[in-house]
């Protein structure tokens, strides 16, 4: 697969370990090794020119300085050859040992660009590298030169993240990243040859994020004016995501495992499959750590990015960054066989292309790939209206035409208070029948019911349920367990971010109390750390009140009252009668402040009724204070002018 290999060396830890792993690659390819290593002569040169005022007074003269200028570059360019032969001399006889061709390449120059100018046009189809160098600091994570050529570089690079400790167990999987792109499946062939050549498991891992649209719209709702939360529309929007885009998408996601795994099978190599949902890198980079793999291979850039992008995808770079084992950037392209036959001996009505127009741009290419998939699979030659349809009831709820015309949250949820709920085992996805028979997504048999008597039981355990209301007005119950484990989080803006993701998740899984153990597994994906309820903040008390602000009631115009304490019903109706805007603003702010100084957490009546009068008192004051300004200004504008005419004297 590589018949030719770069090493870029400089005698570190991860340089002799890419050094290592560049010769076993080579025995098993019967590959070319070209070892680099470049020296910065130049860099020495211009860095003594710098300090030559500093030299003794005998030897400022044109010709000493000259003779000495000479001297400095003979020692310097010499003395850096040598290093750098001494480090290429250890990976020529590494070579020499197993046999293979060996050529030697020293350079004079920035490190980085000298290495991507040697391998620009050269017939080098593998770069491996260690990820930090000699002049590695404590918390460096990737050198810079490393980075560099990886995000530049125009072939697949090896970067050796993980040195194995003497007597360390090789380890034996392989784990790839797959999103529909042909980088990732790629990637995936790449992983393949390399798990049949080195007696390596593959698995495949993909990840969809369903949190990111809550965590935005959690976000915007107080800052939008009316008019705009109007148009925004947030029950329809989240309706929108929560019953047909992030089912779609896990099904999606689903179906690209499968077809991996098919491809995988076809070249004699049994692969496990893994769906996540979440952010791609972060799932990927914490499933790595649980699971030690010996190598990540990853396409270059992924199915959101550009045809043209040349440096590396987000996803990419940030795992590259931070993966704990080896990480391989494949630019090898491959579409799957499936998707090719079926773009060949497929056709579409036009009825049908015409449909495909209304899909958004951003997600036609991952539709248009579904809709294909499932009509070989059901051995269609033409594709009609009917075969979509089939294509949205397999990668949408079966109710989707009702849920886009009413608001299917609402009928989900009270589907959950009717009947247990059966949540999937394997993949985590909530099932929308009552006694499912397979996962819709990943096709699992075995299913958690979750029942109202078992909620019952773990509220009783973990203390009294609190209702929080959400931003968009949905209501979700929280354990007292759940509320501190939350407030184990110091930093607010992840706390908010948390409870965001927490909220998204038991909405997908129409489930509407927050236990504790179900929060746990999002606070501890987040932090990275267990949760230990001993550390809440002592001034949080014993049932913490969350900082974020909540939805409280909206007025006769829509406008949303917001507040990060509780509210009686009478007290926000008596709030929402003072006009909206400035004045309304306020006010709230005026009662906040005395809630907080008292510490209050529910605001009554009483209290809205006494920060208004606190507010007409200082309106009142500030009204006085303006009109004595007034008189004092009028005053003192009289007596200037008594003092000017004084001043003038008697007229004639």
């Amino acid at each position: 697969m590589y018949k030719s290999i770069y090493v870029p060396v400089d005698n570190s830890d991860h340089s002799n370990r890419a050094v290592a792993c560049a010769v076993g690659l080579g025995k098993a390819y019967s590959s070319k090794l070209v070892g680099c290593h470049v020296y910065a002569a130049k860099l020495h040169d211009y860095r003594f020119r710098q300090m030559e005022y500093t030299l003794p007074e005998e030897y400022i003269d044109e010709v000493e300085l000259e003779r000495q200028r000479k001297i400095h570059d003979s020692l310097i360019t010499m003395g850096l050859k040598l290093i750098s032969d001494s480090y290429l001399d250890g990976m020529s006889r590494l070579c020499g040992e197993s046999g293979l061709e060996f050529e030697p390449r020293m350079m004079d120059g920035k490190h980085h660009a000298e290495i991507l100018k040697d391998l620009s046009g050269s017939p080098h189809d593998l770069v491996v590298m260690g990820a930090v160098g000699i002049g590695r600091a404590r918390d460096s994570v990737i050198g810079s030169v490393c980075e560099r050529v990886a995000r530049q570089s125009d072939r697949d690079v090896w970067v050796v993240k993980h040195v194995p400790e003497p007597g360390e167990a090789e380890r034996d999987t392989i784990l790839v990243g797959l999103d529909g792109s042909p980088q990732s499946f790629g990637a995936l062939m790449t992983a393949i040859d390399l798990a049949r050549t080195f007696g390596k498991k593959v698995e495949t891992i993909a990840v969809y994020d369903p949190y990111l649209h809550y965590s935005v719209f959690n976000g915007i709702v107080n800052v939008l004016t009316e008019q705009a939360a109007k148009v925004f529309r947030f029950e329809e929007q989240n309706q929108l995501h929560e019953e047909i885009i992030d089912t779609g998408l896990a099904q999606i996601y689903q179906s690209h495992l499968e077809v991996g795994e098919r491809m995988a099978s076809e070249d004699g190599i049994a692969i496990k499959k893994t769906l996540l949902d979440g952010k791609a890198f972060q799932k990927i980079v914490d499933h790595a750590r649980k699971t030690n793999p010996w190598l990540i291979v990853l396409g270059r850039i992924g199915v959101h990015s550009s045809k043209d992008e040349t440096g590396l995808g987000s996803n990419a770079e940030n795992i590259l960054r931070s993966a704990p084992c080896d990480v391989l950037l494949s630019t090898r392209l491959e579409v799957p066989r499936l998707d090719v036959r079926a773009e060949e001996t497929i056709r579409w009505t036009p009825e049908a292309e015409a449909r495909m127009t209304h899909v958004p741009e951003q997600v036609k290419g991952i539709a248009r790939t579904g809709v294909l998939r499932l009509a070989l699979e059901k051995g269609h030659s033409v594709i009609t209206n009917a075969v979509i349809d089939d294509a949205m009831e397999r990668f949408m709820p079966k109710y989707t035409s009702e849920a886009t015309t009413a608001l299917a949250e609402a009928v989900a949820l009270e589907r959950a208070k009717s009947q247990p709920i059966s949540m999937c085992t394997k993949c985590g996805v909530t099932a929308t029948e009552s006694a499912p028979v397979a996962c819709g997504v990943c096709g699992g048999t075995v299913f958690e019911t979750i029942t109202r008597e078992m909620i019952d039981r773990i509220a009783a355990v973990e203390g009294a349920l609190s209702e929080e209301t959400t931003y968009d007005g949905h209501k979700l119950k929280w354990t007292e367990d759940s509320k501190k484990a939350l407030w184990t989080m110091k930093d607010a803006y992840q706390r908010r971010r948390t409870k965001a993701r927490v909220e998204k998740s038991a909405r997908m899984k129409k489930m509407d109390v927050i236990t504790l153990e179900f929060a746990k597994k999002v606070i501890e994906d987040e932090t990275g750390a267990p949760v230990e309820l001993g550390t809440v903040p002592a001034s949080q008390g014993t049932v913490p009140d969350f900082s974020e602000k909540k939805l409280i009631a909206r007025d006769a115009k829509n406008v949303p009252l917001v507040s990060t304490f509780a509210w009686t019903a009478d007290a926000a109706q008596r709030a929402l009668r003072i006009p909206s805007g400035f004045m309304r603003n306020r006010t709230q702010d005026r009662i906040e402040a005395i809630a907080l100084e008292r510490s209050l957490t529910t605001i009554d009546l009483a209290l809205v009724e006494e920060g208004i009068e606190f507010g007409k008192q200082a309106m009142a004051e500030m009204l006085a204070k303006q009109d004595g300004l007034n008189e004092i200004g009028t005053m003192s504008a009289m007596a200037a002018k008594r003092a000017a005419i004084k001043s003038e004297g008697p007229k004639a």
